[in-house]
């Protein structure tokens, strides 16, 4: 920073004004900041990166610089998905946009820059004021949320999962009443809530996966009773505050909420404690907090009446649909929960080994309980997968998959999980189109606010040629998840699908800003490159593919798009030889190329071999070539799919 700006504590730039000593961002318009000014405290690493680039006043930041002023000890494990979304979340504050910037530039591989002229100002006496009455008004506020206790791991069981339901009533039903004196219609108006991370207060390192598994639950149950008025952010997006102290306001920017519900978890015996409270953002208060006391033996028998009961204290009136909600949870033996959590656990972390881990807990699980629907839809689901990549014979996989969705949804006829399941079977192994659609629209009505359930619907909608039904379910994934990257991937996908490819790109690319590892990431911007003509900017989205079938086949269409027909030729002929199983893919290359025999030819290989890319025939743009032939319309048909 020079001279001039030493004195100096508030640079402009644009119609935003940073005071780089308290981190306040200040959206002024076209006038000085003054009373009326949108303000937000920025969260610590976005300021410190803001601050940065408005220091270098239009000069190049490296991540490397980045890393070495924020993390100098090397305390982040990953820095690259650190960084991307410190800079999401900073771009979103100053209402950015990574593909048409107006204040960070993104320089590939490099860094980025502050492309805004900065002004800076010295500090004015009203500014002193009110950075004085801030400084004042910050403790007062923390006082009222109340001293946090101390951030140790939890040890929990299922009886803390069902004793936690005990609190949710009491949240809807709070917000409920509070809101309905602050607004003239409670029905023109959504309110939104964030679920953080249980606190973890036992002591107990070994046990974080149970705390994670007691959030996901209530995130659940939250998302199952009121979803017009109510919407509950996924756990992908909250997870991030894990052992954090995020400011409130930050966490409702981030967010877009207007309350914030917290938990701290304690066990003492056979005695389990759940504190909760509930925050409103606006003006971080402290609305609501109670303390719930159970013996571990009777928490499962009692938790519903608890619900009801506390529900009714606080003036809210229960609907046959959300009593029959609250009442839908079965009861579960906690060992059988504590498998269900590892198996889960496991699954998710998506290698080889973890997923013939997973597959052990979720059995162990069912044979703990044979009644636990949940563990029979998990079980269900690794068999598909480990089916469908090679890991265990295919046919018995699918065979041992479907029977245990089946049961299941014996089990729990209204269980969201299992009818996902279910649909994903009936798309991607019987073809079933119309009956894979109905699963997952059957799904949505039981858990509306469910992100993955949300987005296989619109992926459905979407493969079906429903874009109307298609994009405003993939929107409300994302805003149900808003930090996932996988909510704006799938946004992204159903936009390319449409021919919106300039939105595509964008989404695209914010899901890689979010998660750099992302599927399929570089694959998508390829195709999308390829398809808005510019092949050129492909090639370097191609070296970022790690599956090496996948980057024969993007090489085989962005070298024929740049009309270099002996590379491309060299990247078909590797798929063929060496990646034969990858028949759509084989075929969307021959299509692209208008070589149409070749084309059905492959198709129908995919056919005979069940291909999960299938699925895209009706509206994948790679395939448009062999819409004019007579043999695509019965193609359609023999997949069941509407012309």
């Amino acid at each position: 920073m020079n001279n001039s700006t030493n004195l100096a504590e508030r640079a402009r730039f644009g119609t935003f004004e940073l005071n780089v000593r308290t981190g306040e961002l200040v959206s002024i318009g076209t006038a000085p900041a003054e009373a009326g000014s949108v303000k937000a405290l920025l969260r610590e690493q976005p300021f410190q990166i803001l601050r940065i680039l408005v220091e270098r006043q239009g000069k190049i930041v490296t991540r490397q610089e980045i890393r070495q002023i924020l993390w100098p000890d090397d305390t982040v494990v990953e820095f690259d998905r650190s960084i991307n979304v410190a800079m999401a979340i900073l771009r979103k504050a100053l209402a950015d946009d990574a593909d048409r910037p107006k204040y960070i530039e993104t320089l590939a591989r490099r860094g980025y820059r502050l492309i805004a002229p900065v002004e800076w100002q010295e500090r004015s006496t009203a500014a002193q004021d009110t950075l004085g009455s801030l400084a004042e008004t910050l403790p007062r506020i923390e006082g009222q949320i109340g001293e946090r206790e101390p951030r140790a791991p939890t040890h929990w069981r299922k009886a803390a999962v069902l004793g936690a339901s005990a609190v949710i009533l009491v949240v809807v039903g709070y917000m409920s009443w509070r809101h309905s004196r602050d607004v003239t219609s409670l029905r023109s108006e959504r309110v939104m809530l964030a679920v953080l991370p249980f606190e973890n207060l036992t002591g107990d390192p070994n046990k974080e996966y149970l705390a994670d598994g007691l959030t996901e639950e209530t995130i659940s149950q939250l998302g199952r009773l009121n979803p017009q008025r109510l919407g509950v952010i996924a756990r992908t997006s909250v997870m991030g505050y894990k052992h954090k102290d995020e400011r409130l306001d930050q966490i409702g920017r981030d967010l877009s909420v207007q309350y914030v519900l917290e938990n701290s978890l304690r066990q003492s015996g056979d005695h389990l404690r759940i504190t909760s409270q509930l925050l409103q953002v606006k003006d971080q208060s402290h609305l609501w907090s109670h303390d719930y006391d159970y013996r571990a033996q009777d928490i499962l028998t009692v938790q519903d009446d608890v619900a009801k009961a506390v529900a009714r204290e606080i003036q809210l009136r229960l609907t046959v649909q959300q009593e029959a909600g609250s009442a839908r949870l079965q009861p579960v033996k906690p060992e059988a929960f504590d498998a269900y959590l590892q198996g889960h656990y496991f699954f998710e972390r998506n290698t080889d080994k973890d997923t013939a881990m997973a597959a052990k807990y979720y059995e162990r699980a069912t044979q703990l309980d044979p009644s636990y629907a949940l563990a029979w839809a998990g079980l269900s689901r690794v068999r598909k997968w480990q089916a469908m990549t090679g890991l265990i014979p295919t046919e018995e996989g699918y065979r041992l998959a479907r029977e245990a969705v089946e049961r299941a949804l014996a089990l729990n006829p209204n269980l969201a999980e299992a009818h996902t399941q279910m649909g994903r079977i009936k798309q991607q192994v019987d073809f079933d189109w119309a009956g894979a659609d109905a699963s997952y629209q059957r799904a949505v009505e039981l858990e509306p606010g469910n992100p993955e359930v949300v987005r296989m619907a619109a992926a459905s909608s979407k493969e079906l040629g429903r874009f109307e039904e298609s994009l405003p379910l993939a929107r409300r994934a994302v805003d149900l998840d808003p930090l996932n990257a996988g909510s704006w991937e799938n946004l992204g996908e159903t936009e390319y699908f449409m021919g919106q490819l300039n939105q595509a790109l964008a989404d695209c690319k914010k899901a890689l800003e979010l998660n750099p590892d992302v599927y399929p990431g570089p694959i998508q911007l390829t195709k999308i490159y390829v398809m808005q003509g510019r092949p050129q900017d492909a090639l370097p989205e191609i070296e970022r593919v790690r599956d090496e079938p996948q980057r024969a086949f993007l090489h085989a269409i962005a070298y024929y798009a740049l009309d270099r027909k002996q590379e491309s030729d060299a990247a078909l002929s590797e798929l063929i030889t060496k990646y034969q199983r990858n028949t759509y893919r084989i075929a969307e290359v021959y299509a692209f190329r208008n070589h149409f025999d070749e084309a059905f030819e492959w198709l129908d290989r995919a056919y005979v071999q069940r291909n999960p890319g299938l699925i895209e025939t009706k509206v994948d743009p790679l395939l448009k070539s062999l819409h004019h032939d007579p043999r695509y319309a019965a193609f359609l048909k023999k997949l069941n799919l509407p012309n």
